[in-house]
Order: C-alpha cells, then structure tokens, then sequence
C-alpha cells in the first residue's frame, strides 16, 4: 500500500478524483448517501473493478492497488461499496465462473451461517447478492436478486447501509470448497483493517489541524504539551496500525502462505489503534468534534464500525494468539517477522461461521467492544 507499490499515475488519479469529492453532503436522515455519481465515475475509469481478473471484465490490478484505493475512500469518508463489489465479488465471482455484474450495477457478499442468516453490507443499493451457504460439509455460492431474499435493513454506527439476511430460502449455485470461503473471509478482513487505517489517518490529519489554528488561553492547543502528547499517540498508533496493513497486503499480493497471520496482525493493530486515535481525537477537538458539520466524527466512527466487521477486534486477537502458540519456538520468530513460507496452522477452525469462538463470533460474543454494533432504521427489520 505504500508508494513504492502503486503506480504513481494511478496514485495520482486516485486522489485527483476523490480529493474532489470530500465533504459531500449528508441526507436527511444523517446517513451518507450512496454516491452514484462517483460511482459511476469509478466505473468509468476502471476502478469500480481494480482488481478484478481482465478476463473477467476488470483492470486486473493487484492488492497493493486495491488497498490503496479503499484506504483512500475510507480517508474521504465516501461512501461507495468498493470492497464489496471489487475485493470480494468480484474475486469470487472469477474463482467461480459465475457472471459478473453490468457496468455501473453494485454486487455485494453474503456469507452465512449455520443459522442461515448473515451480513449483507450495501445491500439496500446493490443489484445482487453473491451468497455463500454452507452445504452439508461443503458450501454453496450463488448470484441472487435482493427482491428475492427476506432483508432487514439498516446502517452501522457511521450510518453506511448495512443489511441482514433474514431468509434466504432454497438455493442452488456451484460449490466450493471451505478454504474458497477462508480466503474471502481474509479478503474482507484485510479490506476493513485498510480502510480503518484511512480513517486514522484522516483523524490525525483534522487533529493536527485543529491543534494548529484552534486558540485557547491566548495560545494555540498545538503549544500545550497535553495536546501534544494526545496527537502524537494518536499518530504513533496510527503509523503502526499502517505498517500492520501495509505488511498484510505484500503478503497477499504475494499469496503467502502466513498471510492468516499477518491479517491478525493488521486488524488487532488497527482496532487496537481505532480506540486511542478516536478518543484523543475527540479530546483534541472537543465538542465540535461530535457536530454532524465537522468532519472528524466521519472518520471515527467509520474505524470503530469497520473494526466489528469480518470479525471483531477481541477474535482477532485471539486469533493472532493462538496462531502464534501453534508455530511453537522455531517458528515463532519467523511468524512474527511475517517470513514464514509455510501454511500458518490454528487460525482457519474460528474463521468461518460457526460456533461462537474466533474473530467471526456472534455479535452477541461478551467480549465484543462495546459501541460498535449495528443500528436498524425505522423501517428494518429484525437484525
């Protein structure tokens, strides 16, 4: 995700293109809209499907693109379902030879679980739903229509709309095999820890911001060593949650076999981050922080919604613990310096739905950060 990784033209484009964009306004009910415009200019450019096989209509672009796309989107808070569409749809729709969407349609992904019942972020605006069911010892992907799934509708803590499937009563579709559904559980993983460390960034930024211009007792807050100190490990939190990610994502361009590990990684580091970075933020800013006209609620509340998402931050790390135990003495020095070449046991039994241990426990797991879960609107039902 660094520099060296992204083709400079791209990077620039990228910025070019939503740098314009930032502070777009917010509907009626608070929630940031569904940006169709941008979207459509994704689409037109190519973006929309970055990383998606050529031969499956995208610009086969590699993770390090992606990532850099997604962490970008996340540090303008624009709402587009980049992630869903091109990271994990668009993936799983190449592995499994089913059609991809029309330019300019919204695909989303739903895995569920035993209960059969999941999260299907963006559902409300997307065109299908891309299920992955279990089946017996196996599991089943198929292409279906919203209309025809029992949804309940809503938005997360930052207010993106969030959907769960209710129902989604007989399907078909091709089978797959269960290390298919661990390698899009990761994907989706390592999407949410890249886009929380955008928002990080984007909160540090408007702190030092604020800190530098804001006047209190005849003195700018950035000449007070307390508000120094909150910004600094803020920033300091924010630099390791990026080098986690930044690691995470070489290894999944390379498809490295300790890539499960690295994830962890990333996202114990960014929701870890997420914590210190949101509350020394809002210290900094103070009540014009929490104001729907300033920007800095957009960033934190997105970090801690995300951080809930493809697991949540106690399972990670237990997940990371866990896979650090099973290495054992040899391996552990190389697990940690992400060099081991060889498949990282321990972590794949709580990944995928299931029973409730690891980062993919239920939401009502006790561990689980308080803050953070998902919010109906008036009209959803039952989440």
């Amino acid at each position: 995700m660094s520099a060296r990784h992204v083709d400079p033209m791209l990077a620039e484009t990228i910025d070019s293109v939503l740098g314009d964009r930032r502070g777009r306004p917010v509907n009626d009910r608070g929630a940031p809209y569904f940006d169709r415009d941008l979207w459509a200019s994704l689409t037109d450019l190519g973006f929309a499907r970055l990383t998606t096989p050529e031969a499956s209509g995208g610009s086969g672009a590699e993770w390090p693109d992606g990532a850099y796309l997604i962490r970008r989107l996340a540090f303008h808070a624009l709402d587009v379902p980049q992630v869903e569409h091109d990271l994990l749809a668009g993936w799983l729709l190449d592995r499994t030879g089913l059609p991809a969407a029309e330019d300019g349609g919204v695909d989303t992904v739903c895995v569920l679980g035993v209960d059969g019942r999941g999260a299907a972020p963006y559902a409300a605006v997307a065109d299908r739903v891309i299920l992955v069911r279990p089946d017996g010892d196996g599991w089943r992907v198929a292409v279906v229509a919203p209309a025809d799934l029992v949804l309940g509708h809503g938005t997360n803590l930052a207010g993106e709309p969030r959907s769960t499937v209710v129902d989604a009563g007989p399907m078909r579709g091709v089978p797959v095999e269960r290390l298919l559904v661990e390698d899009l559980l990761l994907r989706g993983a390592l999407a949410r820890a890249a886009q929380i460390s955008g928002a990080l960034e984007r909160a540090v930024e408007l702190s030092i911001e604020h800190a530098g211009t804001r006047v209190q007792f005849g003195r700018r807050l950035a000449d007070f060593q307390a508000v120094q100190a909150l910004i600094t490990d803020a920033a300091a939190e924010t630099t390791l949650a990026r080098a986690a990610v930044d690691g995470a994502v070489d290894l999944a361009a390379a498809r490295d076999p300790g890539l499960p590990f690295a994830v962890a990684a990333a996202r114990s580091c960014a929701g870890h981050a997420a914590s210190v970075v949101t509350r020394n933020a809002h210290q900094v800013h103070g009540a014009i922080g929490t104001t729907a006209e300033h920007d800095l609620h957009k960033s934190t509340t997105r970090a801690l919604a995300w951080r809930n998402e493809y697991g949540h931050l106690h399972g990670w790390d237990d997940a990371a613990t866990t896979m650090a135990v099973t290495a054992g003495g040899e391996a552990l020095w190389p697990l940690l310096l992400f060099h081991l070449r060889s498949p990282v046991r321990g972590w794949a039994p709580g990944l995928v739905p299931g029973p409730k241990a690891g980062p993919f426990a239920g939401p009502d797991d006790p561990r689980e950060p308080a803050g953070t879960a998902s919010r109906p609107s008036s009209e959803a039902g039952d989440r």
